[in-house]
């Protein structure tokens, strides 16, 4: 699975690395109300809830249905080119017309019609109804403040712009003040790489997950992520370009904005290289966890774990053949969860204990990227 963002005929100059104070305080809001997601940020995330005056942070919980689960896009830069300033970039949201915005920001569960555009819940009765249903079922608060914008978007509009700015007078102008250098620098640096080893080379450089595919005359930036998305760079409509944006409030996310109608963006961490080494493709993550689900497999890994055996050794205690047990280990090793050593005529087979260790992280990486 992944998501697909075609960029064929796109001109280089016409992608473009830049923070964006939007995205970043979407991303530190997002933060607040999932710190489990971000343990990294643990020692931010307490100080800054403890630190929030009752009345805002009565407020954030009311609007966290544009934030907390999935980020809504009209918190991500909508122009060529995200805003030098906060203030900017809310400006350039407030010159959305009230049936895009609202479009844009119920689009709050990863909905399966999220890249099918369709009618918006301000002129449509069914639109309206999954809007309001799939509020509900975040709670009464949630439900609340949809009914609100869906009732009056101008008010609603205006209430979430100051709720954004209180936000930036409370606490995210320091935040940004400390983080918009090395988020600025991240960008450059992915700029020049651009510009000198070519595009295929700057994307690697953002993440693992993110690579450039090229078919003939066909180019297209493939995002690796447990979801399935398709959008173009390229739309007439809106104009050329794809935006990448760096934060450092995001990982594990990887954040793509593909919605119809929308310029592309992705938002990626920009995060030590360690943690850009990251768990692998989903795919492996997916055949690792698929090798060591069967039941044969298993008990293969229980004796494994504990020292290395051979084929038939492996035989004997489990009670089946050796081609049989060949075949399971097979998968395993496919799987990259064995190591492998001759002894004279023998080859012994040990589980790679560190790799299965890390699996935990890795599909926790992979479900929240």
């Amino acid at each position: 699975m992944s998501v697909v963002i075609d960029i064929t005929g796109l001109p280089e100059e016409h992608v473009v690395f830049s923070p964006s104070p939007l995205a970043e305080l979407g991303a530190a809001l997002h933060a607040l109300s999932e710190p489990a997601h971000h343990p990294g940020l643990h020692g931010w995330t307490t100080t800054t809830l403890a630190a929030l005056e009752p009345d805002l942070a009565g407020r954030l919980a009311e609007a966290d249905i544009l934030w907390r689960s999935t980020r809504s896009d009209v918190l991500l830069p909508g122009g060529p080119r995200p805003g030098a300033t906060l203030a900017e970039e809310l400006d350039t949201v407030d010159r959305m017309d009230d049936e895009r915005y609202v479009r844009a920001a119920l689009e709050i569960n990863c909905g399966g019609d999220y890249c099918e555009g369709g009618p918006s819940p301000l002129t449509d009765e069914g639109a309206r109804r999954r809007a309001l249903e799939r509020a509900a079922a975040r709670g009464p608060g949630q439900l609340d403040f949809v009914r609100h914008l869906l009732a009056d978007p101008p008010a609603v509009r205006a209430w979430i712009r100051r709720l954004l700015e209180d936000c930036d007078q409370a606490f995210f102008a320091d935040t940004w003040q400390r983080v918009r250098g090395q988020l600025a620098a991240d960008a450059r640096r992915k700029t020049e790489l651009l510009r000198r080893r070519g595009l295929a080379e700057a994307l690697a450089a953002v993440s693992p997950a993110v690579a450039l595919e090229e078919d003939g005359r066909e180019r297209r930036v493939v995002v690796d992520k447990l979801a399935r998305g398709r959008t173009t760079a390229v739309d007439p409509a809106v104009g050329p370009g794809l935006t990448l944006v760096p934060t450092a409030f995001g990982w594990p996310h990887l954040l793509v904005l593909h919605a119809p109608g929308w310029r592309p963006v992705v938002e990626y961490p920009a995060v030590s290289r360690e943690l850009r080494a990251g768990p692998g493709s989903v795919e492996l993550m997916q055949r690792r966890l698929d090798a060591l689900a069967h039941p044969v497999r298993a008990r293969l890994c229980r004796s494994l774990a504990r020292a290395p055996y051979t084929t038939g050794e492996l035989a004997d205690a489990l009670g089946i053949t050796a081609p049989e047990v060949s075949r399971h280990l097979k998968v395993l090793r496919e799987a990259g969860l064995l190591t492998t050593r001759r002894q004279g005529r023998y080859v012994q087979h040990r589980l790679d204990v560190a790799v299965v260790a890390r699996l935990g992280s890795d599909f926790l990486e992979a479900v929240l990227r």
